[in-house]
């Protein structure tokens, strides 16, 4: 009898299994397919999760095309992570591929960073993927938490008083510029290490153009007035939006050395405070002469 049953039940199992194959290799293949999703921690105070026509917040940091990494690598960025694994879906062939090369362009990524707050930008970005499609981003950050500490109470001190709630954005803005440049010193000679960032220009009073660029968008986030910096090939200055417009304000040009025989001095002037890129292109198309495909805010109109 048992010579029976046990032949029986596995005729019964088999039927089954032929019967339901298409479910149990659908399911398998899901499981199979299926990768794990990247875990999204909250942005850090620094975020300003804005959308650009260039890059964009990610959504689910799922990438399908190169435009989906340079937002993730965005993203990354913006919301401050130090570090952070996404995975490339099985049906973007060429996704570590586009990884690899977009993250070794040190001028893409540099683009990219010019549209986060300085605190959230990088120095050095690390980025190890593997063969099944795994990206880890290592970020080393442009401040540690001591210079921004320090930065931070001196544009508390700036603010105070420089500013008042009864001032126009625009007067605002002006006060900063003018503070700015009457503390700072364009650095000449590489005076300083820090001259390329916000705490030569705001502490140590000695600066190159990415620290007064640095500088001016460090305050005018504190403001919450949008702003990026805008970069060509030689130099870097600031991109701001008020009254639903863009201008664009060149700190360092605006602080000029001037020759007056043996003797040089500082001066002010405000030929490149909030003008529009027209008028920044007929003064100077060479140091100014930026990549309208990536800051297209400010792309001359045609």
């Amino acid at each position: 009898m048992k010579n029976i049953i046990v032949p029986g039940f596995l005729l019964i199992c088999l039927s089954i299994i032929i019967w339901k194959l298409d479910y149990i290799t659908n399911n398998i293949a899901k499981l199979t397919s299926s990768r794990p999703t990247a875990t999204v921690d909250p942005a850090n105070t620094y975020s300003y999760d804005n959308d650009y026509l260039y890059v964009q917040k990610s959504q689910d940091f799922v990438p399908y095309s190169k435009q989906d990494i340079m937002n993730i690598f965005y993203s990354i960025l913006d919301n401050g992570y130090e570090s952070f694994t996404f995975y490339c879906p099985s049906e973007y062939d060429n996704c570590l591929k586009d990884v690899e090369e977009i993250s070794n362009n040190q001028t893409i990524m540099t683009d990219i960073g010019n549209f986060v707050h300085p605190y959230n930008n990088f120095t050095h970005l690390k980025v190890v993927t593997d063969s099944f499609g795994q990206v880890d981003v290592l970020v080393t950050k442009m401040y540690d938490s001591s210079e921004i500490r320090d930065i931070n109470d001196k544009v508390d001190k700036i603010l105070k008083e420089t500013v008042n709630d009864e001032m126009a954005l625009e007067d605002k803005v002006l006060a900063i510029h003018d503070y700015i440049i009457n503390f700072a010193s364009y650095d000449e000679h590489d005076k300083s290490s820090n001259s390329g960032n916000a705490y030569g220009a705001l502490i140590e009073g000695i600066s190159k153009c990415a620290g007064y660029a640095d500088a001016l968008s460090i305050i005018l986030a504190r403001l919450n007035i949008k702003n990026f910096k805008v970069a060509s090939k030689e130099h870097v200055w600031n991109a701001v939006y008020i009254n639903d417009t863009w201008s664009q304000i060149d700190l360092t040009w605006d602080d000029p050395i001037v020759e007056n025989g043996a003797t040089i001095t500082d001066t002010i002037r405000h030929k490149f405070y909030m003008i529009d890129t027209p008028t920044l292109l007929s003064y100077d198309t060479l140091e100014h002469n930026f990549d309208d495909k990536i800051y297209l805010e400010v792309r001359p109109k045609k």
